[in-house]
């Protein structure tokens, strides 16, 4: 095996949620091109089409279906409907998550709980359907974030406390199931990039607040994140384990 072998993905499958948009869409496209067949899932199955299509146009196989990462069933239904059409579950990359930026004096029980339970809970709930029927040499991809370490001078509690979790999980995980299973479990902890989910700061915020903290000087390009999941996913990162690796243009480091 070469070491260009060793980044493809070729005849191996990959389960990506939270793919109907943003850096989940861009996760699935990017592992479809790398070799996978891929499963996407996401709570807003409309948006899954467009998703669907652009995997399917770099020559990959593609299954589309609704998946709730809260609910337990749902993941595990997800799973073993990748099982029904490839026969495997090589990758999980559990992207689906939200935000919200309420002030921590003013949010509701609920609203603190509905951010845990995507970003939190559902990464858990998806890498255990996915851990059962994983083989030695699988790759599990939690995407964390930046905000996990560091705030974007934004109310951001319930959001910053998941991902700071999702590193501990992370962590756990990987020491769990690495020796037993042979599951490699890491995390993507990426910085600012331009998506649906920074479309809701205030005009401005991003140039203005953001960039002027990050060495690189500007937001980050979605395909700069989705080559480090690929390279996490493959052969090429398998003496990589529990690790959460920020993909942000040097933020952490100011």
């Amino acid at each position: 095996m070469t070491i260009l072998d060793r980044f493809s993905l070729l005849d191996k499958v990959a389960i990506v949620t939270g793919a109907s948009s943003g850096l989940g869409a861009a996760f699935a496209v990017a592992v479809a091109e790398a070799g996978a067949s891929v499963a996407i899932g996401a709570r807003r199955s409309e948006r899954l089409a467009q998703t669907g299509a652009a995997v399917a146009a770099k020559g990959a196989r593609v299954l589309s279906a609704s998946c709730d990462v809260t609910l337990p069933g749902d993941c595990d239904a997800l799973v073993s409907r990748t099982m029904d059409e490839f026969g495997r579950v090589d990758i999980l990359i559990k992207n689906a998550g939200v935000a919200s930026a309420i002030p921590a004096i003013r949010e509701t029980p609920e609203q603190f709980r509905s951010v845990i339970d995507v970003n939190l809970m559902g990464s858990y709930w998806m890498a255990q359907a996915c851990a059962r029927v994983m083989l030695p040499g699988s790759s599990i991809i939690n995407i964390g974030s930046v905000l996990g370490s560091t705030t974007a001078s934004m109310p951001q509690a319930a959001y910053s406390a998941s991902k700071a979790a999702i590193a501990g999980l992370t962590r756990d995980l990987a020491q769990q199931w690495m020796g037993r299973r042979g599951i490699r479990v890491n995390a993507v902890a990426p910085g600012f990039f331009r998506t649906e989910m920074t479309d809701e700061y205030p005009d401005g915020y991003l140039d203005s607040v953001v960039v002027p903290r990050v060495p690189a000087g500007r937001t980050g390009e979605m395909r700069e994140c989705a080559t480090v999941v690929v390279f996490l996913a493959s052969d090429a990162a398998s003496y990589i384990n529990g690790v959460v690796l920020p993909v942000d243009g040097g933020l952490l480091i100011t």
